[in-house]
């Protein structure tokens, strides 16, 4: 949120300041003042009525969250709209009904974060599923698989058929294998009949991530792309770089259309002025749109460019092949560089703007159907951890993760998101925690009250794995967006948390809070032994 709307009230102040004043002037907040004045995640209490059979198999679904949005509405529309898309997380409900609350509160205005209303509804469905695992005495893992959509169980809540349903499962039980997942489960269950304080907990969930701005309108990019008449080439879009790799992966783009070096690609500073009507950098679009637009541009320029070649080359256009910084036809070539020149001397136009709007997507809001999202990015994480039963403290000890970025652009990057997004998925549901007062002040304003993963939280056996399958809807090479999506797999240490507190008592569901903190898990803890 901080990147969308939140800096605007600053902005707003500092050009009032402005204004009174005839000089310039910049506002930039103390770091605590930053905690208390600026947007959180929205925060929900969730209530559930869920039927199922004998395997778990859900047969009906009823869930109401009541979301806190702050003082205004500011982003709460969107945010909460995509927590209803992400109820099901990634299974399928036969019948269901899903509402939700937005709640005007005497808190600050909450709004945007990565993930975008997405985690709390998969956190609500996860929890369901593991809470039926736990009424029936089954593994977790086989209730998830059963409600996995599939043939015949293939349409969303919202109108959505999900085309790649046999995805899913066979990352899911990749990744089962080569965590050994059902070996682990059986030593953890050893373990913990021999050890009465500490307990260990293992989970396995999935992710289904559905990739598209649910604004219809957002949906759309620009580019400009120009070629020098040394070879060199420019490029120009309407994203933001703020370290996730966007302006990377574009370029990475437009010197494969060109089949030209990395290093011969250069991006400028986005600008408004260049790119005109922009949406932001969000909902892990950024390389889906912003690719597609420059490959539109330097696939014109490269055209034009064929066309040259072809007549110094004496070959027909269609045998002129962009590879290796030289252009070519059968034994003849010359340097890319070389094609630039003649181009310009020839005055063949070498700029060229591209546009791109995401095909085939649909949403009609009052009638809560469509296809809001072209496609479905995947994963699954596999997280184990250990848990002080007499203090609440724990340990996340390993972390499988197997995550689906289709045909990934730069897989170093990919990777590194993963990661990131994990660990950050971590933090919110194990240590990050908000508490206001009574009159709406936030009480944990500081590093010192409000807890943030650091280095030595990051599990020391940690692996991660893509996915190896190209997207089949029609993106960039067939990649998938990895922003958001890799934030959902924290999940995983939420749902082994509730394993090692449910080992206490089996049969029995936990009642485990989110973030699960050490006073949290001690309540949960608490009313385990208290049942026993």
């Amino acid at each position: 949120g901080g990147k969308e709307s939140q800096a605007s009230q600053w902005g707003a102040l500092a050009a009032l300041a402005a204004r009174v004043t005839g000089r310039p002037c910049k506002l930039r907040l103390d770091r605590d003042d930053d905690f208390v004045l600026t947007g959180k995640r929205h925060d929900f209490g969730v209530r559930w009525t869920t039927g199922h059979d004998g395997d778990g198999r859900i047969v009906g679904h009823d869930i109401v969250y009541d979301a806190r949005c702050g003082y205004s509405a500011e982003l709460s529309q969107g945010v909460i709209d995509r927590t209803m898309f992400h109820a099901d997380s990634a299974y399928f409900l036969p019948s269901t009904t899903i509402l939700t609350r937005r709640l005007k509160t005497n808190t600050v205005s909450n709004t945007a974060f990565r993930g975008f209303g997405g985690p709390q509804g998969v956190l609500a469905m996860e929890t369901v599923i593991d809470r039926i695992a736990q009424s029936l005495g089954r593994d977790p893992l086989d209730v998830r698989k059963a409600n996995f959509y599939g043939a015949g169980r293939d349409v969303t809540p919202y109108g959505q058929t999900v085309t790649d349903c046999d995805t899913l499962l066979p990352l899911v039980e990749t990744l089962e294998s080569t965590s050994q997942y059902r070996a682990r489960r059986s030593d953890i269950a050893r373990f913990n009949a021999a050890s009465p304080i500490l307990k260990k907990g293992i989970a396995l969930t999935p992710v289904k991530f559905g990739i598209s701005f649910t604004l219809m309108h957002l949906n759309q990019a620009g580019a400009l792309v120009h070629v020098f008449a040394d070879g060199s080439i420019s490029i120009n879009h309407g994203g933001t770089e703020m370290g996730q790799g966007l302006y990377v992966k574009v370029a990475q783009v437009v010197a494969e259309e060109f089949g030209v070096p990395l290093a011969q690609v250069k991006i400028t500073a986005t600008t408004t002025d260049k790119v005109p009507n922009a949406g932001p950098t969000a909902a892990s679009a950024g390389s889906d749109l912003n690719g597609m637009a420059a490959q539109a541009a330097a696939v014109q320029i490269r055209a034009r460019m064929a066309e040259v070649a072809a007549q110094m080359l004496e070959a027909p256009v269609e045998a002129v092949v962009f590879r290796d910084g030289a252009v070519a036809s059968g034994d003849r070539r010359m340097t890319f560089a070389e094609l630039a020149k003649a181009c310009w001397l020839r005055r063949v136009s070498l700029s060229q703007t591209g546009f791109y709007a995401t095909p085939e997507i649909h949403w009609d809001r009052a009638k809560a159907s469509g296809r809001p999202f072209l496609y479905f990015a995947y994963g699954a994480c596999c997280a184990e951890v250990i848990l002080d039963t007499m203090t609440g403290e724990n340990r996340v000890t390993r972390v499988d993760i197997l995550h689906d970025c289709g045909r990934s652009l730069n897989p170093a990057i990919d990777i590194g998101q993963i990661e990131g997004g994990f660990v950050q998925g971590m933090g919110w549901l194990t240590t990050e925690e908000l508490v206001f007062d009574a009159k709406g002040r936030l009480r944990t304003h500081a590093p010192a009250t409000y807890k943030i993963p650091v280095a030595s939280d990051v599990p020391e056996d940690f692996r991660v794995s893509l996915w190896d399958a190209e997207n089949r809807a029609p993106t960039i090479y067939r990649s998938k967006a990895v922003g958001e999506p890799p934030f959902i797999l924290g999940v995983a240490v939420f749902s082994a948390l509730a394993d090692a507190v449910h080992s206490l008592r089996p049969g029995t569901p936990v009642a485990l809070d989110a973030p699960a903190t050490p006073e949290a898990l001690m309540r949960a803890v608490r009313v385990s032994r208290g049942a026993a």
